[in-house]
């Protein structure tokens, strides 16, 4: 006798909330990449990484949703939201960043995620995984990173000091470079 695989029309209490988390990941995704204002884009990204950590938690994978939390939430937003401090760039709106590309953007946009839906639908139609806790054991999280992906996880780092060290120079307003004309601060008429 096979078992009775569960309905997708009487869903659990936990794939309710999971799909709640992935509805508000969506939502604040596509908040980042519509808002006129640079430090909220930041802010609605940390939105949607905290969504995402919570559909890891909801997945039984709690040390995966630790380093979502320490790592993009806490680090790479962190990172970003210095970047934009110290390159000096605009904080209100800005026209700059609207290419006036918005209905052939939003016509693939929803092309791209009709083909991907599809896709997991038509693949993933029977496919039902009962959820267990310690799927996201450190262990061997830990071992696959420092083992097997320890040189792309370094190259990782060193692209990450480039780019802050990058954006630190290009925010002192103290180097001057040979060719630039005289200025009336350095003594030139």
């Amino acid at each position: 006798m096979t078992a009775a695989v569960p309905s997708y029309l009487s869903p659990t209490g936990q794939e309710i909330v999971f799909l709640l988390l992935g509805a508000v990941a969506v939502g604040s995704a596509l908040l980042v990449v519509t808002t006129r204002q640079l430090v909220h884009a930041a802010l609605w990204l940390v939105v949607s990484f905290g969504a995402l950590a919570g559909c890891y938690l909801m997945l039984t994978a709690e040390f995966v949703a630790w380093v979502q939390v320490l790592i993009y939430v806490g680090a790479v937003v962190v990172l970003l939201l210095f970047g934009i401090m110290l390159t000096r760039a605009p904080i209100g709106r800005s026209a700059d960043l609207d290419s006036g590309n918005r209905i052939v953007a939003a016509v693939v946009a929803l092309a791209t995620a009709g083909v991907l839906v599809a896709v997991v639908v038509d693949g993933f139609r029977t496919a039902y995984t009962p959820l267990e806790p310690g799927g996201g054991a450190a262990g061997e999280l830990g071992a696959s990173v420092f083992r097997t992906w320890v040189l792309p996880f370094e190259a990782l780092s060193v692209l990450l000091l480039a780019a802050l060290i990058g954006a630190i120079v290009l925010s002192r307003t103290d180097i001057k470079s040979d060719d630039a004309p005289p200025t009336v601060e350095s003594g030139g008429q």
